[in-house]
């Protein structure tokens, strides 16, 4: 049996199914295959990324319209 075909016998099996248990089983098992994207990402972003929080939660921000109007020349 081919991919589709499995998939399509799975999805019939689920519209069927009135147990509770058996959809939160499913459930689960999709949530747990998840792909996070952050474990993904190199470490030198990942501690940009803590840098910028870290500065945006100590009000070092620059305001959008400041930013745009300094380098409105080079867009």
């Amino acid at each position: 049996m081919d991919i589709q075909a499995e998939k399509i016998e799975l999805v019939k099996r689920l519209l069927d199914t009135d147990d509770e248990s058996v959809l939160q089983e499913v459930k689960n098992i999709f949530e747990s295959h998840e792909k996070d994207f952050w474990n993904d990402l190199p470490e030198h972003v990942k501690e940009g990324i803590a840098r910028s929080k870290k500065q945006a939660d100590a009000g070092l921000l620059t305001p959008h319209e400041e930013v745009m109007k300094k380098y409105a020349k080079y867009l």
